[in-house]
């Protein structure tokens, strides 16, 4: 077992998102709060040590990892409300882990830019 020089993040979204992408009017059935919770999405931070640590990679961060679960769910940026950490916290519920554990003997980690990763989808 490895341990990684990182803390992570894991991101829930609250009942306000899912009213959001509800109303994003696609035509597909309502979802609820277990539908979109059902897979975290874990962001891999610097390590942190305490809450102070914490508040100060959520403040560095909490666009990128807005801007992710948002177009997660929709690419039309028009159609996302107005980008602004009180939204953040009224649209993610996060959950830090301060050690971060390698359990893969095999396979060493790997890293891609999601901006590599879309250009080649396109």
């Amino acid at each position: 077992m490895k341990m990684l020089n990182r803390s992570a993040m894991t991101v829930k979204l609250t009942q306000e998102f899912v009213d959001w992408i509800n109303n994003l009017d696609d035509g597909s059935e309502p979802l609820t709060l277990s539908d979109v919770n059902e897979e975290a999405t874990v962001y891999l931070i610097p390590e942190i040590e305490d809450e102070e640590q914490l508040r100060e990679m959520t403040q560095e961060f909490w666009l990128n990892i807005l801007e992710n679960e948002l177009k997660s769910w929709e690419d039309d940026e028009s159609s996302w409300p107005e980008l602004t950490e009180e939204l953040f916290e009224q649209f993610i519920d996060l959950s830090p882990a301060v050690m971060v554990f390698d359990l893969d003997y095999e396979n060493g980690l790997k890293s891609a830019s999601i901006d590599d990763l879309e250009d080649t989808a396109g």
